[in-house]
């Protein structure tokens, strides 16, 4: 039991980052219908911003959690101009075209910007460092890090932050009268090109805080960092509803959940044929089974056909 509880803690710590990026991928695809596969690099971005602003910051004298906030809010400008200029450079121009090509364009803008990623800090992977004290909290058995419980923590604020930000505000009902029809929304006084560069900055900032926390959780980064991460959290959002704020969280909470208890206990499973480096197959399993039987996924779409 020591072991499972111990699980459900790195799972849902893995599903509070997965959500961060599913939340991105989910608010841009309920108002334009995109699924933007960039997103997983503007973490990766993020992240690597942030290792930057840490070793210039590193002999300073500052103490490791200013050091931390300065780096995270620099990621969070850099993350968002990016994800600002992807969407005026990119996809802007290819809003009214047939949705393979806006597609195929997020390919190539990931490939892109992990090219220049590379040219820019090198292909090799560098140590994250430790800013945070590393002394784990005991639960009684089961043991959480400073820096998990800092994931847990900006998760829960953010998470309420953008709900209240959708339901409760005037730039969420003009990005909720964007996503039910923006024409109509244009006739209302809406400025749809104005909401969805919002959405893009909104979903680049939970990026660049997903970065930030997975490379202080993991110690590297590097380049490629971000692919993973943004399959997954795509995945996450398929899983739970794509279009559908609720369900990315769910849907990424479950995948976090699914994939640390199933490295904790595919060895045991499989008879020792499969490690925990497999982790994935329980994953992607528990999509293809969502899908068959719920194609809309856990909560369903909420968004509403365009006349």
């Amino acid at each position: 039991m020591e072991t499972f509880f111990q699980q459900v803690i790195n799972g849902l710590v893995l599903g509070s980052m997965y959500a961060l990026v599913a939340l991105g991928y989910t608010m841009v695809y309920g108002i334009i219908n995109l699924i933007n596969f960039a997103h997983g690099e503007v973490l990766m971005f993020g992240a690597l911003t942030s290792w930057t602003v840490v070793s210039l910051l590193a002999g300073s004298g500052l103490p490791g959690w200013l050091i931390m906030l300065i780096s995270l809010i620099c990621a969070i400008v850099i993350c968002a101009a990016l994800n600002f200029t992807i969407e005026k450079v990119a996809y802007r121009p290819l809003r009214n075209a047939p949705r393979l090509a806006p597609l195929i364009t997020a390919m190539g803008m990931s490939l892109l910007l992990q090219t220049l990623a590379m040219i820019i800090w090198k292909p090799n992977p560098k140590p994250y460092p430790i800013l945070l004290p590393n002394e784990p909290f005991n639960l009684g058995g089961p043991v959480i890090g400073v820096v998990q419980c800092l994931i847990l923590g900006l998760t829960v604020v953010i998470l309420t932050s953008l709900m209240y930000l959708v339901n409760r505000t005037k730039l969420g009902r003009a990005m909720r009268a964007t996503a039910e029809n923006p024409r109509v929304a244009a006739l209302m006084g809406v400025r749809p090109d104005m909401v969805i560069s919002a959405t893009f900055i909104i979903g680049a900032t939970l990026a660049a805080v997903a970065g930030v926390m997975w490379a202080a959780n993991y110690g590297t980064v590097q380049h490629t960092m971000g692919f993973l991460p943004g399959l997954k959290a795509f995945t996450a959002a398929v899983l739970g509803g794509i279009g559908n704020l609720a369900g990315a969280v769910v849907g990424a909470v479950l995948l976090g959940l699914i994939e640390a208890i199933g490295a904790g206990y595919l060895g045991e499973l499989t008879g020792g044929v499969l490690g925990s480096q497999y982790v994935d197959i329980f994953a992607f399993v528990a999509l293809i089974a969502v899908l068959t039987l719920r194609p809309s996924g856990l909560l369903g779409e909420r968004v509403a056909d365009r006349a």
